[in-house]
């Protein structure tokens, strides 16, 4: 009976090995897209790492679990591990949540948005019909050497805050949709890294050099073959470079 319990057991220990998967990708500010060095990237009950220079990481999962992302000074954020192996993600700084006031005290004007203060020029009078007033201090007649605070109406309440940004964001995504069915396809990674000989790591980090190279229009509008026809000939450059 021991024999059979052994086998059994070394089964179970086997299969859970096989199940762990390794999830890869890089972090990125929400606002500005730039990469994120240090975020604290961990699986519930599994251990963590932090990004590299480029936002990278790499750990290990199963589908399911719960990936973590932590850094000072922006929201945590949860993510759901499912088939996507390779995760591009970005997280938000609190201080873009904090309120945007004016402060008009003449002969400057002054705005503090994004948890910072700043000098403002002046806004125009539509500008000034979508916010609230609120007179501070001894005024003269001609309306000079106040002091006025202008406040977000009702309109940007926290909730209609995080529907626009939901809805921005699902249309980022749309507008995306090329790239990732090329970046999610497990059957094009596959037949690429044989093509030109890359394990996982070298595929991944190939994927952010190529990321970064067109940082700046990520890929909108782009159809699948484009992507795909763009990121052969990246593979195909770099394969010389490195030769």
């Amino acid at each position: 009976m021991k024999i059979p319990v052994f086998l059994f057991c070394f089964f179970l220990l086997t299969l859970s090995v096989w199940a762990q998967s390794s999830y890869s990708g890089n972090v990125l500010d929400a606002f500005d897209k730039k990469y994120l060095e240090g975020v604290t990237v961990s699986v519930a009950g599994k251990g963590s790492t932090q990004t590299n220079s480029r936002g990278y990481f790499n750990v290990s999962g199963v589908m399911g679990d719960t990936l973590i992302l932590s850094f000072p000074g922006f929201i945590d954020q949860k993510v759901v591990l499912g088939q996507d192996k390779f995760l591009l993600l970005q997280i938000q700084d609190k201080a873009r949540l904090l309120p945007t006031f004016q402060v008009d005290a003449e002969p400057y004007r002054f705005r503090f948005r994004d948890g910072k203060l700043y000098l403002a020029e002046d806004e125009s009078e539509q500008e000034r019909s979508l916010s609230k007033g609120v007179s501070m201090g001894t005024g003269t007649s001609d309306g000079g050497g106040g002091l006025a605070i202008y406040g977000p109406i009702s309109y940007f309440t926290k909730r209609n805050t995080q529907l626009r940004r939901y809805e921005a964001r699902l249309e980022w995504i749309k507008r995306r949709q090329g790239y990732l069915e090329v970046i999610d396809s497990d059957s094009i990674r596959t037949v690429l890294m044989e093509s030109y000989k890359l394990d996982r790591k070298d595929w991944d980090e190939m994927i952010i050099r190529f990321n970064e190279f067109h940082l700046n229009h990520e890929f909108l509008d782009w159809s699948k073959d484009r992507v795909i026809a763009s990121l052969k000939e990246f593979l195909r450059i770099e394969s010389l470079l490195e030769n």
